[in-house]
């Protein structure tokens, strides 16, 4: 079997969430038109492999170039090209290289009719889901009713994003940094004082802190019985970050967003950066992400998944609690229907059920269901 092609499909939908000019916004009742686009690698035996996501610049150049006539079901070899084109070249983003290793995982998973959660081994097939907000969803008082809410719906976890790109006071887009530790706090007090003690709680503040508002910040969060402190400040620097990890008994989740994928993020082991590791599929996509939570496993450390979507459910669903606890299930605002899949879609990825776990996909390769009318009603042409 041989790649004979490699594209990326491209078409209209709509979304509610405009980002201002330094990043989050706030979430509106107006839509908009936006564009999506697929991943898909066509073989010469009729087999295909899609994945959300994709860059036409460089999957229908350097990419297409790389790999049509070459064996899908090497993916491992061609997980090695395409790293040496991100590290040595520096030609090919992370993300990219993400989309077409996924893309194959999914053609394999077709192929042989099973999900790819099942071919890395099979650890569950349902993982325990945390509510994660979306920013800048309103005052303390907001987020303390949205979690409560969150609770009522079966979650036993709840993380908060809170003032991230936005100014709590005038209640307008701002910088990422300087950020706003003390209203952060008034917001996780707020959650806390509502939940009670019995729900686990947590911080991603997406690196809008200085070294000192987060051992602040930290402090604050030991004192509410926080779980974790993720991502709390830029995170090119990690001599910070082993202060932070040894100053704080919460425990630090990151790197969430260096480039280099399992080889930095091991590095961050070493260094004593971090307590607990973060990836997702935009790092290598399911092999690199795979990669990192062996070495995670072998640390004896944590290794959370960064988000939900489809190739992240398929690492949770190979590999056990002890190493990758949680589903990241959102981003959730109050009075926002989750449970809808987008028009592009025939079912969502991650169905919860009554005692808040998100029940992984079953069927071959990543478990996508297009709708293709819908696709192909809203194509953009080239």
């Amino acid at each position: 079997m041989k790649i004979t092609n490699i594209e990326v499909i491209t078409f209209r939908t709509t979304a509610r969430s405009r980002p201002s000019k330094w990043g989050y916004g706030v979430w509106g009742d107006e839509e908009f038109e936006s564009a999506r686009s697929i991943t898909k690698v066509s073989t010469d035996e009729g087999l295909e492999g899609y994945m959300m996501g994709g860059d036409r610049r460089y999957i229908e150049g350097p990419i297409k170039r790389m790999l049509v006539g070459e064996d899908p079901l090497a993916r491992e070899t061609i997980w090695n090209w395409m790293d040496q084109l991100c590290t040595f070249g520096h030609s090919l983003p992370e993300h990219v290289m993400g989309s077409v290793d996924c893309a194959l995982w999914d053609l394999f998973g077709r192929m042989v009719e099973l999900p790819v959660h099942r071919i890395l081994g099979g650890a569950r097939e349902r993982v325990k889901a945390y509510a994660s907000t979306y920013p800048n969803i309103g005052k303390p008082e907001d987020y303390a009713e949205h979690a409560l809410v969150c609770k009522e719906q079966g979650y036993k976890a709840y993380k908060v994003h809170a003032y991230i790109c936005w100014n709590p006071h005038t209640w307008a887009p701002a910088p990422q940094v300087p950020g706003f530790p003390k209203e952060d706090v008034a917001v996780c007090k707020a959650v806390r004082e509502a939940v009670g003690d019995d729900m686990v709680l947590m911080l991603d503040p997406f690196g809008v802190y200085t070294l000192e508002q987060s051992l602040w910040v930290g402090r604050e969060l030991e004192k509410l019985g926080y779980y974790w402190l993720e991502h709390p400040m830029v995170e090119t620097r990690m001599a910070p970050y082993r202060r932070l990890t040894r100053e704080l008994d919460i425990a630090i989740l990151a790197p969430e967003h260096v480039p280099g994928g399992v080889f930095t993020q091991a590095e961050w082991v070493l260094q004593g950066a971090s307590d607990m590791l973060r990836i997702d599929h935009n790092y290598g996509g399911i092999t690199g992400a795979y990669k990192m939570v062996n070495v995670a496993q072998v640390f004896g450390i944590q290794c959370e998944m960064h988000g939900g979507g489809w190739a992240n459910s398929q690492i949770l669903g190979a590999t056990t609690e002890a190493t990758c606890e949680y589903f990241e299930r959102g981003l959730l605002r109050p009075d926002f229907d989750y449970e809808t899949p987008p028009p592009y879609l025939e079912s969502i990825v991650d169905p919860m059920d009554e005692d808040g776990n998100v029940i992984l996909p079953q069927t071959p390769g990543l478990g996508f269901a297009f709708n293709w009318d819908y696709i192909n009603d809203n194509l953009i042409e080239t």
